[in-house]
């Protein structure tokens, strides 16, 4: 049979008709691109044998491939798998390392299974499932990868960090034409752990699974969940970082985004002095992301500053709508196509506070609730200064001149969604005033922040305007003991006649699609936790469930007390 020759990146793209590696010229490299093989690659549409891929019970002809990645940059030459500075290139590339014990399949999103990766559900049952999404086996076509970046940690250069405990594992292209990349997260050490073990516990794997998931149904833009495993292998982790060690189990979750790459990716190089290669991971992310700019504009990285400082504005406006926050805003977690990554200690604030702080480690408050839009000028400043060695002059004046305009951004799209979350049709003058008057309210009463909102949309204008708030509506009972609410409910329902061709069952129906009944509060995600650990995960898929629908008023959610005052045990909980 004649040899096949074809880039060594691709070497391991077997189709469906079974052409093996060892038919390939040149072979794979030393360090094994198919080691432990677990399906064969579905062939692109159009080009299969006879058979669809999407909506299979199994892997058999589901696959993914790096070549988009692996072809487009050099690979870091060194293929040891240790800790090191790496130069010269975007990625290394390594294998997830496997769980030594036996792993459980604790939760997926059919929603992400069934649509987005073109699998069915059914799948989560099969050991070749099981063994791809805990990092056991690689599927055919991937080459795992870690990505190097850098990044601002707390206002400071931190050199070198990247992907330490997370492998991408490689690009799927689903029937819709959507790209997505997948990657795993837990699942070992790389050469960019420092001193981390590289892998992830259940605590906050769950989190992050949840979290993503409800972002998402929240209308917020954000990398997904598609499945979290558990095992038996000993992770120790220090949790308040107080010298308390204790013992943990690892987890990992199978998490997608349609681009990993943030603004550290891009920070790494120019601190680096490897602008060629700057150059090249810019036009390679404006070209697969970026389809309204011309790759062959001489301002298209300007253009591309533009809409990153654009949509990093309208992100935050998003997280403050909900009352989210991040909890670790460095320039490594900041996104360059403006999507929510890596969750951490995130919260979502209860009683309104612009002070408040989810993350414990964070003593200066500097990732607080109310700082994350000044955080955001300051990460697209840093953005702005890596950019600069590839802007000419006029490029660099202009790009300033965009990133003084993020302010009146923010600004304007905030008052955009508050609007609406108080069913304000039109633009008033005042409405600023009347949004910042309530917010002054909510802050002075303490009052939780997602009921509040929730309850205006359920009242009705006559329950208000005779200042009877009825007894189910316990956040609006708080606000109402502040001195000014009636003053404050005057303004509001004089400004709701300004609403032309409005009524009160369409104001409310308008704001219930907005404000959620239900968001991940901490002390929701803690008692999933709490149980998950004592290996009951009903709790994680109620959770699922319910977050999947935050609008909707939900029996099994009122049930489980997921709209009421959150428990006295919660004002203590730390992250």
């Amino acid at each position: 049979m004649p040899r096949l020759r074809v880039p060594w990146a691709v070497a391991c793209f077997v189709w469906a008709c079974g052409v093996g590696c060892g038919d390939l010229d040149p072979p794979c490299p030393s360090w094994g691109l198919c080691r432990a093989p677990l399906a064969l690659n579905a062939s692109p549409p159009g080009q299969g044998c006879g058979e669809t891929w999407w909506g299979a019970a199994g892997l058999g002809l589901w696959g993914l491939s790096s070549a988009s990645l692996v072809d487009s940059f050099p690979i870091d030459p060194i293929q040891e798998n240790y800790v090191r500075n790496v130069r010269n290139c975007i990625f290394s590339v390594v294998y997830p390392t496997p769980f030594k014990s036996k792993v459980l399949l604790v939760a997926v999103s059919e929603d992400v299974i069934e649509n987005t990766l073109d699998l069915h559900i059914s799948v989560q049952g099969t050991s070749d499932f099981l063994q791809f999404v805990s990092g056991g086996k690689v599927i055919l076509g991937s080459v795992p990868l870690a990505h190097r970046y850098g990044g601002h940690q707390f206002g400071s250069w931190a050199g070198q960090l990247g992907d330490g405990r997370a492998h991408l594992i490689g690009v799927y292209t689903n029937r819709h034409g959507e790209r997505w990349e997948l990657q795993l997260k837990g699942s070992g050490k790389t050469p960019y752990s420092r001193n981390g073990d590289g892998r992830a516990v259940l605590r906050s794997s769950v989190r992050e699974f949840l979290c993503s998931e409800a972002m998402h149904y929240l209308g917020i833009p954000t990398s997904r969940a598609a499945s979290l495993v558990v095992s038996d292998d000993e992770v120790w982790r220090d949790q308040f970082y107080n010298g308390n060690i204790k013992k943990e189990r690892g987890a990992i979750v199978l998490r997608l985004a349609k681009s990993w790459f943030r603004i550290g990716s891009l920070e790494i190089l120019a601190h680096s002095g490897e602008l060629d290669l700057q150059r090249r991971l810019l036009d390679f992310i404006i070209q697969e992301h970026f389809p309204l700019i011309a790759v062959n504009d001489s301002d298209r990285y300007l253009e591309f500053f533009s809409t990153v400082v654009s949509e990093t504005a309208n992100l935050i406006a998003l997280w403050m709508s909900v009352g989210f926050a991040h909890g670790v805003c460095n320039t490594d977690n900041f996104s360059l196509l403006s999507i929510t990554i890596d969750y951490g200690p995130f919260g979502f604030m209860d009683s309104y506070d612009p002070n408040f702080v989810p993350n414990t480690s964070d003593d200066e408050g500097r990732y607080k609730i109310g700082n994350q839009a000044n955080v955001g000028l300051f990460n697209l400043n840093k953005l702005l200064q890596a950019l600069k060695p590839l802007l000419d002059p006029r490029q660099k004046q202009l790009a300033s001149q965009v990133l003084e305009g993020y302010g009146q951004r923010y600004y304007t799209r905030f008052t955009e969604l508050f609007r609406a979350k108080l069913g304000l049709l039109g633009d008033d003058e005042d409405d600023n005033y009347l949004i910042a008057f309530l917010l002054k309210l909510m802050e002075d009463r303490r009052a939780d922040f997602t009921m509040t909102f929730r309850e205006l949309s359920e009242i009705t204008e006559d329950q208000l305007k005779e200042l009877h708030i009825p007894e189910e509506f316990w956040a609006l009972q708080d606000l109402g003991k502040h001195k000014l609410f009636s003053e404050w409910v005057s303004m509001y329902l004089l400004r709701l006649e300004h609403n032309k061709g409005d009524t009160d069952i369409k104001r409310r129906k308008r704001m219930t699609a907005v404000n959620p009944r239900y968001v991940l509060r901490n002390w929701m995600a803690e008692s999933a936790v709490q149980k998950a650990n004592l290996n009951d995960f009903s709790e994680v898929h109620l959770l699922q469930q319910i977050l999947q629908h935050p609008f909707r008023r939900q029996e099994a959610a009122e049930k489980a007390g997921y709209s009421l005052r959150p428990p006295a045990w919660a004002k203590d909980l730390k992250l």
